[in-house]
Order: structure tokens, then sequence, then C-alpha cells
């Protein structure tokens, strides 16, 4: 069935509709990676996104349920050159298209993607919609003029705290931390998980005092969607949390951490999302390949903090700590394995600041 996607610059790419068909509206991003597709799916911080992946063949080895992010995809669309109808993978449990179907979500296929990605390279990302529809240009600026996602970290976001034990056998830490929900991905809560913590997951929502009241160890703000601008009660939530215990952060919480502090953020060009971004740890002197998956990025410094780690494609900032306090966050995902597991050092790193 033919579908469009149009941009909100006028652009409009013909393809084939696949998965649910309904019109979605969303941020056209892209993403680098050659594998991960439904890591890509599933991952909350792509909440209100329509994403476009690079790599030409999606969907070869199916979808299995044990390598989910959240629980249900996260994506308002999903833009591929061409999809695999017929998965070859052991772990295989359905098909890229039935996934999406039976989640609701939009597929296109059989536009250029490479074509899409330069547009958006050179021109940033922007508003676009996946439809089956013939819309009138009203119709499409009006549907495009609707769309807001600043309350993308409260709908992901958990509704309830919840709490989580290390498996059986594995060495335990006895450390409690406190997640603060923005988008958590579950790799993240399966690193501290193996490393023996306590954990006890928060919705976005929740005051700093009823966090302090558990008296954790450490507190971990999370991935998430959206503008860390649109936060303004969260950070103020933030400011209370490091004035009383070790804090650190992954993407958006990265972000939150910075704005608490005094900095603030800016929105990138087009992104960084993906698997295969160099990063350099000059504490270390080493460069690690990082997954990556945000919009915004942290554009001054507080005061009192320095540089961890930086960005070796745009010199952006990559990881920062406080020369004070015990503060330290990073801008990518080393729950993420884009080939070995070779930034997940960090989460030793941040268990470190644990009082």
């Amino acid at each position: 069935m033919k579908a469009r996607l149009i941009l909100e610059n006028g652009m409009v790419f013909q393809g084939q509709a696949f998965g649910h068909l309904e019109t979605c509206v969303g941020e056209v991003v892209f993403n680098t990676g050659m594998t991960g597709y439904q890591e890509v799916l599933t991952d909350p911080s792509y909440y209100g996104q329509i994403v476009t992946m690079t790599y030409p063949l999606i969907g070869n080895y199916g979808i299995n349920l044990e390598d989910l992010e959240s629980p249900t995809p996260k994506v308002r669309g999903f833009v591929v050159r061409e999809k695999c109808d017929a998965s070859s993978n052991f772990r295989s449990e359905m098909e890229l298209d039935t996934y999406l179907k039976q989640n609701k979500i939009m597929g296109i296929e059989g536009i250029d993607t490479r074509g899409l990605t330069r547009i958006l390279r050179n021109n940033g990302t922007m508003k676009g919609l996946i439809t089956l529809d013939e819309l009138s240009p009203k119709m499409i600026f009006d549907k495009l003029s609707h769309f807001d996602n600043s309350q993308a970290v409260y709908t992901v976001s958990t509704k309830t705290s919840y709490t989580l034990e290390g498996p059986a056998g594995l060495p335990y830490s006895g450390k409690k931390v406190a997640v603060m929900d923005y988008g958590v991905k579950q790799n993240i809560l399966r690193n501290f998980l193996k490393r023996g913590c306590h954990l006890t997951v928060y919705p976005a929502t929740t005051p700093a005092e009823t966090v302090l009241a558990d008296n954790p160890d450490l507190v971990f703000l999370s991935n998430g969607p959206g503008d860390p601008a649109d936060l303004a009660p969260i950070v103020t939530e933030v400011q209370k949390l490091i004035e009383a215990k070790p804090v650190v952060g992954i993407c958006l919480g990265h972000q939150l951490l910075a704005i608490a502090l005094g900095g603030s953020t800016g929105k990138l060009k087009f992104g960084h999302r993906g698997c295969n971004h160099p990063v350099k740890d000059i504490q270390q002197n080493r460069v690690y390949i990082t997954s990556q998956n945000h919009g915004y990025h942290v554009d001054r410094l507080p005061e009192g903090v320095e540089v961890t780690h930086v960005s070796l494609n745009d010199g952006t900032v990559e990881g920062m700590k406080h020369k004070a306090k015990s503060i330290f966050s990073v801008q990518f995902h080393p729950e993420a394995s884009p080939g070995p597991v070779e930034s997940s050092y960090l989460f030793d790193q941040f268990l470190s600041y644990a009082e």
C-alpha cells in the first residue's frame, strides 16, 4: 500500500506502508547503527520521533522479546530502505512487520533513506508525518503544528516506584541506588543489578524528599526523551538531591545535572544517534566507540565542573564531573554494546561515588 513521508519543509518521499496503517506525526531523525533496530524501537528516549535507519536492510534477524529496552515500542514511526519479511535467526520470535502491527506503529519502506539522511544532516531534524491519505497543505500544517513532545518524560516514566534485586549467585555490593526514571533503558538497570545493587526506581515526578527518606547510597538520573529545558520542576528536585547525596547520570540525566548546577543545554542540528560514535576519555587518554541517542547537549558547563569525555566527531561534551561534589555524568550510553562492552567500566565508576 502506497504511503508518503512528508517533511515540514514540504519535501515528500513516496514508499510502501507497513506495520499499523494510521497516520503518525513526530520529529524525523536518523540512526546510523547497522544492528540493534529493536533496541532503537523500544528505547524510551525515542518517544515522539519518527526514526530513519540508515542501514539499508532492517528486520533480517527478526524480533525477540529478550532484547527490548522497554515493554513496548516508543517511536512514533519507522522509516527503512528495505524491510525483511523472512528473518533468519534462532532467537527470532516474530517478524518486524508483525511487531509493529501489534504495537500500532506505522512504518514506511522503499524510500531513499540516504537522501533523507542528507537532508536531515544539512537542514537539521524537523517534524514530519507518514500517511496513506491525501492531505491538503492546511491539514498537513495543522497536524505538524499540533505535535508537542514537551511531556514525553512524564509519559514514559514509571507511574509507581518499584524495587529490584540482583540475581542470586552474583556478588552483592550492598549499594542502594535510587534510579530516577525519566525513560530508563532496561539494560541500565541490568548493569546495576549485575553489580549486586539494590535498586529503587522512582517516577520522574517524585519529590527529592521522598527519595532522600529512603536513604540511598547513590542517586542515578536516567536517560529520557525531549528537551531538558522543558523539565524545570524536575531540575528543582535534582538541585535538592545534589546537596544531599552523590548523584550520577546518563544522557538526559547528564543534561539535567548541568542545568541544576548552573550550566545550560542546546539543541544539536541533527543529534547523535547510533552505535559508532567515538568518544575520548580524557582522564584515561583512551578512545571508546559508543552508543548514543540524544538531540540536545551541554553547551555551557557549570562553574566547578570539568570535562571528562569529549566527542571526537564534533567536540561536544560527553562527560563531566564536579571538582568538589560527588557528581559525575556522561552523555553517551555505556550500557549499550556497539561491539565489545568497552565502556561498561563507567558503571563501576558510578558506584565508586556511592557513600
